[in-house]
């Protein structure tokens, strides 16, 4: 029973940390134009 106050407070620490990196990511534009490489091959004009 006494794991249990080692795991909760990681496992929020956990979320916040996975929760940070998320927010940082669609800050930055990470997520924007996610279907361009895929268009890219279909719409090939080179080939």
């Amino acid at each position: 029973m006494e794991i249990l106050y080692l795991l909760v407070p990681l496992s929020v620490l956990l979320l916040f940390g996975i929760g940070a990196i998320f927010w940082w990511a669609l800050n930055h534009h990470q997520f924007d134009h996610l279907d361009e490489a895929g268009e890219r091959i279909v719409n090939d004009r080179d080939g």
